[in-house]
C-alpha cells in the first residue's frame, strides 16, 4: 500500500508545449492517502486516463514528480513500482483455465502453491467464479472474462495500489452493482489504495471513499460524495454531480443577497465586492415550491413523475431551472414561487465558489 503524492505533475503529448491549452494534464499538486478508496470521475478527455496511466508508470510526465510513500518513481517501471491495473476491456489468457489465469500473479512471483490456492479460491468466490474455476477461458462471456480480469488485479494481498479504468464497461448494471459492492468489500478487508476511473457518477459515489473530480485536464474538487453535493468547489462538479444537476444562475451579490434579474435571493453568509462571472449555485433537492405565495416567481413548465420524486423544469426570469418535489405534491403548469433554503446557496465567481463570511 502507498501514500502516492503527485508533485507539480503535468503532462502534454505534444513535443513542445506552450500554452496552458496545450496539456492533456495540467499541474497537479495533490497527496492521496495510503489505504483509501479513490475515485477518478469526469467526463470522455478530461486526463482520467492520463493521470492513471502516469501513476502506473505507462506513460512518463512532461513535468513534475509523482512519489510513492515519499520514493521518487516518475522514472521507474511500472513492475518497480509493484502495483495492480484492470483496463476497460478484459485482458486474459484464452488457453488458461480460470483458475490458472488468477493464479498467475502469484505464481509468478514464488508465491507457495498452499497460498496460491487459498487465495485464488477466496477470489474467486468474491468474484463469483468459483463454479468455473476449471473452465478455459476461451469462450466465456465477456461479463466473465472481466470478472477474470478483476480478479486477476486483485489476487495480489502486498500491491501498493489497484488502480481500475473503468472496469466495468462491459459488465450488465445488475453485475456491476454486485461487483462495486464486492470491491468495497475487498478494500474494508485487505486497505489496498485503490483508484478507480470511470465517467458514471453513481460507479464513483458508491465506490469511493472520496471522489477526485477532473474537468478540461485539472482536478477541481477532491471531496466526499456529501462534500461534492452539498459544496461543489466548481460549477463543473455541480453540474456534472446529481440528476438533474446544480441550477446555475447569473447574479449580482452584495452582502447577504444576491439579484437575479428582478429577483432577491437570500444567502446564508455575507461576501464583498465581486468581479468577473458571477453566479448561484442551488441544488434542486433544496429549493421548494410554494404555489402562488412567498418567494422567487417561476413559471412551472412541466412536470416530470419519476417515482420516488417528481422534477419539475421551471423557468425563472428566463433562465430554467429544475426542483426536485416530493411524489405526492400537487403540481399544476403555470405561474408559482419557489424558495431556496439560504444556507444550501453557493456563489460562484468564474466557475469557482467563493467562501463567504458569517451572516
Amino acid at each position: 500500500m502507498a501514500k502516492i503524492t503527485l508533485d507539480a505533475l503535468a503532462h502534454s503529448y505534444l513535443p513542445h508545449p506552450k500554452a496552458d491549452r496545450d496539456y492533456a494534464l495540467k499541474q497537479l499538486n495533490h497527496v492521496w492517502a495510503d489505504g483509501e478508496a479513490y475515485a477518478l470521475l469526469g467526463a470522455s478527455g478530461c486526463g482520467k486516463t492520463t493521470l492513471l496511466n502516469i501513476i502506473s508508470g505507462l506513460l512518463t510526465p512532461s513535468r513534475g514528480r509523482i512519489l510513492f510513500n515519499d520514493r521518487d518513481v516518475t522514472q521507474t517501471s511500472t513492475a518497480e513500482r509493484n502495483i495492480a491495473q484492470v483496463f476497460q476491456f478484459p485482458v486474459v489468457y484464452d488457453t488458461m483455465t480460470v483458475r490458472a489465469n488468477l493464479a498467475f500473479p502469484l505464481k509468478n512471483r514464488g508465491a507457495p502453491a498452499a497460498y496460491v490456492a487459498q487465495r485464488v479460491q477466496q477470489i474467486a468466490r468474491m468474484i463469483g467464479l468459483e463454479d468455473m474455476l476449471e473452465r478455459k477461458a476461451r469462450g466465456l462471456t465477456a461479463d466473465a472474462k472481466q470478472k477474470i480480469s478483476l480478479g486477476r488485479g486483485m489476487v495480489r494481498e502486498d500491491v501498493n495500489a489497484i488502480l481500475f479504468d473503468e472496469p466495468l464497461t462491459v459488465i450488465d448494471p445488475q453485475m456491476k452493482w454486485e461487483l462495486r459492492t464486492q470491491l468495497r468489500a475487498l478494500h474494508r478487508e485487505f486497505g489496498h489504495t485503490m483508484i478507480y476511473v470511470t465517467h458514471d457518477q453513481t460507479e464513483a459515489l458508491t465506490f469511493a471513499d472520496k471522489v477526485v473530480v477532473m474537468h478540461d485536464g485539472r482536478v477541481v474538487q477532491i471531496g466526499t460524495p456529501q462534500e461534492l453535493f452539498e459544496t461543489p468547489e466548481h460549477t463543473f462538479v455541480g453540474y456534472f454531480i446529481g440528476s438533474p444537476g446544480m441550477n446555475l444562475l447569473p447574479a449580482t451579490v452584495a452582502g447577504d443577497e444576491a439579484r437575479v434579474g428582478d429577483s432577491r435571493v437570500a444567502l446564508g453568509a455575507r461576501y464583498g465586492a465581486l468581479s468577473g462571472k458571477v453566479e448561484i449555485g442551488v441544488r434542486p433537492e433544496f429549493l421548494r415550491l410554494n404555489g402562488v405565495g412567498a418567494g422567487l416567481p417561476v413559471q412551472v413548465i412541466r412536470i416530470e413523475d419519476v417515482g420516488r420524486h417528481k422534477i419539475v423544469r421551471a423557468r425563472l426570469d428566463g433562465h430554467e431551472i429544475n426542483i426536485v418535489a416530493p411524489e405526492g405534491d400537487q403540481i399544476a403548469p403555470g405561474a408559482a414561487h419557489v424558495e431556496a433554503d439560504p444556507r444550501r446557496v453557493n456563489v460562484y465567481v468564474d466557475d469557482w465558489r467563493v467562501q463567504g463570511e458569517a451572516a
